[in-house]
């Protein structure tokens, strides 16, 4: 890029945008597309140290979307809730998917048309200048790092109950395995994930079937329900204040979805497969969510659930059990442990390929560049298995003040990357329109729904303030950002004449 060019304020696209899907992983833009509105650096292509694979298929994004979303939250803290918002807590899903629709729509309209496996951090960084992609890339790593402790922690418990063993061996055996997992060839590895949340899924879709023949009183021993359980008191038991108090509890459950648009940069087709993916991942979460919901209020009374520490207490065992199904408690720990692990796996996943794109931007060593013979970047892979028993450690270590601290933060993360991912749509999308790279995914409404977005999560943002419990989660937030935003700077004194968006 020349230095006039550098120097023009309005960005200039690839004209057709052929240049974003060909060959190995150059998944972001070509060189006239890298240009930022703000044109803080020069983009223009350095030589690449070596290529991601391109061996994911649609069903695999699909299900990596859905292995990150659906955690162990779904079975065991639904009830929350529940409880503070009463059956009108299905307004705050509502509204929840609403947001989460809006943001994957506008997040999947720029990986369609610059597939990159830095997403959303890269795109930020085109839109917006280097500190934003950087504080928001190094900020979702963060996030991924420290629920990915949390959940084997999780998980390792329960399997050392299991064997009667030290949690710390499961979770040895398990990261480790996980490790050569993520090593693997790509398409490997995105066939084991398939498989692995296909199993969590099925469990939804069974829990959904069995909760309409019993709320019809189609199995044996069973009566009719009806909506007993929705007018026994009141649809809105305590007012609006616990509907906003519910949604706090609701609104971020259907994070981690945003992983499709990491993968879809090693995808065979990448704007077809972040077309179907997004759709699909979309509403599937939404009725898997939304019908499970709707399920346990119409079976159980709001004022008998709440949050779950054991198998035994979630609504999905207790409903279940209704249905005088063997073993169902261990069953729920089975499953409740193959969510966990199937999340980890995919957070792995996702924290390597942010480590990678960092590397190939020159904002993390070029070491995490480099890729083996399965086209997998195993430094970056291994670095994230570091850092996940580092979290780990710091479950049990727990130091005080520390762990807590780290957890608010990650509690307003989510918020915080959907407010810049709706910032950046309104800053890239008219360079897209410019440039004819729009294909196979458009978000509608431009500016609207992008401000209508950020008006619900400004919206957001104010309860999370009016809430004590919530108050620390977005100082916390703010904290880590506001200090990501720092090291920006810092890093960017090290960057060379040239930068490369294209990993």
């Amino acid at each position: 890029m020349t230095e006039s060019t550098a120097n023009n304020p309005t960005p200039r696209v690839t004209p057709t945008g052929a240049d974003n899907h060909q060959g190995g992983d150059t998944t972001g833009v070509g060189e006239s597309s890298q240009s930022e509105p703000q044109q803080q650096s020069t983009h223009s292509p350095t030589v690449s140290t070596t290529k991601l694979g391109r061996g994911l298929k649609t069903r695999h994004l699909t299900m990596m979307g859905l292995g990150s979303a659906i955690g162990a939250g779904l079975f065991l803290s639904t009830g929350v809730g529940i409880h503070i918002a009463g059956p009108a807590v299905i307004l705050g899903y509502v509204l929840a998917g609403i947001i989460v629709l809006l943001i994957m729509q506008m997040l999947g309209e720029m990986a369609a048309a610059r597939p990159n496996s830095g997403s959303f951090a890269v795109y930020a960084e085109q839109a917006l200048g280097h500190w934003a992609g950087f504080s928001l890339g190094w900020l979702y790593w963060f996030m991924l790092t420290m629920v990915m402790g949390a959940e084997m922690t999780g998980a390792a418990g329960i399997m050392g109950q299991w064997f009667g063993i030290d949690p710390w061996i499961p979770a040895l055996v398990c990261v480790t395995f996980f490790a050569v997992v993520n090593l693997a060839n790509v398409q490997g590895f995105g066939e084991f994930e398939f498989w692995f949340a296909f199993v969590k899924v099925a469990v939804i879709i069974i829990f959904l079937i069995v909760g309409i023949l019993l709320i019809f009183g189609l199995l044996p021993g069973t009566e009719f329900v009806g909506a007993h359980n929705l007018t026994n008191g009141s649809f809105m038991p305590n007012g609006i204040p616990g509907v906003a108090a519910g949604l706090l509890a609701v609104a971020f459950a259907f994070g981690g979805i945003e992983i499709v648009t990491i993968a879809a940069a090693e995808s065979e087709n990448p704007s077809s497969a972040i077309a179907t993916a997004v759709r699909s991942v979309i509403w599937r979460i939404s009725l898997f969510y939304l019908g499970s919901v709707t399920v346990i209020i119409f079976l159980m009374p709001y004022d008998m659930i709440g949050g779950a520490k054991t198998a035994a207490e979630s609504p999905f065992t207790i409903i279940l059990g209704m249905a005088h199904i063997p073993y169902v408690v261990g069953f729920m720990e089975l499953i409740i442990v193959l969510a966990l692990l199937s999340a980890f796996n995919a957070q792995i996943y996702g924290t390597s390929r942010l480590v990678y794109s960092f590397a190939k931007r020159h904002d993390a060593p070029q070491v995490f560049a480099k890729t083996n013979k399965n086209k997998v970047p195993m430094n970056s892979v291994l670095l994230s298995m570091f850092f996940a028993f580092v979290s780990v450690g710091l479950q049990y270590w727990n130091p005080p003040g520390l762990l807590a601290f780290l957890l608010n933060a990650v509690g307003g993360c989510t918020i915080t990357l959907w407010i810049m991912v709706a910032v950046t749509w309104l800053r890239l999308h008219p360079v897209l329109v410019s440039g004819k790279e729009i294909t196979t995914v458009r978000m509608p409404g431009y500016p609207w729904t992008a401000i209508v977005c950020l008006i619900l999560l400004g919206g957001l943002v104010l309860l999370m303030l009016s809430d004590a419990a919530s108050q620390s989660q977005v100082i916390s937030v703010a904290m880590v950002f506001g200090f990501a935003s720092l090291m920006s700077f810092v890093a960017k004194r090290f960057h060379p004449s040239t930068r490369n968006l294209e990993s």
